[in-house]
């Protein structure tokens, strides 16, 4: 099939649209994110407008999903597999999802601790030996210890005798490890309730972090969508999809 003049481009001239080399174009020919070129009789690459709307619609698709996951959906569409490249887009959309649960059962267990505010006798000068804090938060020193090992408490260790010690920090982690256990929480939750009331020091602070990485979400969530919104057009000039009304249409004994 003839190319039209007008509908070819320059290396040079493509590359220029989005601001990449000439050499980055010819790497994404190569892993597949532009179409295949065709080369005229003296062996020069034929760029053409598809190459210029690939370019764009992976650098939209970057925008949301990343450079990784962008080769793995416009390879395979440019190698004719749909379904490949559609579980590809799927999967982005479903790590934000993970993540804003995630997020939301961090809050939640952290709203459970801030609700049950347990309290703990303060820890003596000396710091709180393990048989005591085991007492105090009504688990066995064992399971301290397997706390200790999944690295959600940080006890000291005395000089010489090598026995555990808990501050007060301490102490009330081991407190809310305990909660949230009882609450079943997982430990991948439990761990960022720690690390957020480690590294903030404040429930205000807590509250305000996990809302701006909501928000974070929120935006990341935009440019996706935004990306599969510019991929389906794509897909629709190639004549990938058909829009349809009604489709697909629902199996014979499922229509009343």
């Amino acid at each position: 099939m003839d190319i039209a003049p007008e509908d070819r481009l320059r290396a040079v001239d493509l590359a220029a649209t989005v601001g990449i080399s000439v050499q980055q174009v010819r790497n994404y020919v190569e892993l597949g994110v532009l179409p295949p070129v065709r080369r005229t009789a003296s062996g020069y690459r034929i760029f053409t407008t598809e190459h210029a709307r690939a370019l764009t619609v992976a650098r939209r698709l970057a925008e949301g999903h990343g450079w990784s996951r962008t080769r793995e959906i416009m390879a395979a569409v440019h190698r004719g597999d749909l379904p490949a490249a559609l579980a590809a887009l799927d999967g982005g959309h479903a790590e934000l999802d993970r993540e804003r649960a995630e997020i939301r059962r961090v809050l939640g267990a952290f709203e459970t601790v801030l609700a049950s505010s347990p309290q703990a006798r303060p820890a003596p000068r000396r710091g709180t030996r393990i048989g005591e804090v085991a007492a105090l938060v009504g688990v066995r020193t064992s399971q301290l210890r397997l706390w200790e090992d999944r690295q959600l408490l940080r006890p000291s260790r005395t000089p010489g005798t090598n026995y555990r010690v808990y501050d007060e920090a301490e102490l009330r982690a081991a407190q809310v490890i305990a909660l949230l256990r009882r609450g079943a929480y997982p430990f991948e939750i439990i761990e960022a309730v720690l690390g957020e009331l480690r590294s903030t020091g404040s429930a205000q602070r807590v509250r305000a972090e996990l809302a701006r990485r909501e928000q974070e979400l929120h935006v990341r969530s935009l440019r996706r969508l935004r990306g599969s919104a510019a991929l389906h057009d794509y897909l629709r000039g190639r004549g990938d999809v058909v829009d349809r009304p009604g489709y697909p249409v629902p199996p014979a004994d499922l229509v009343d």
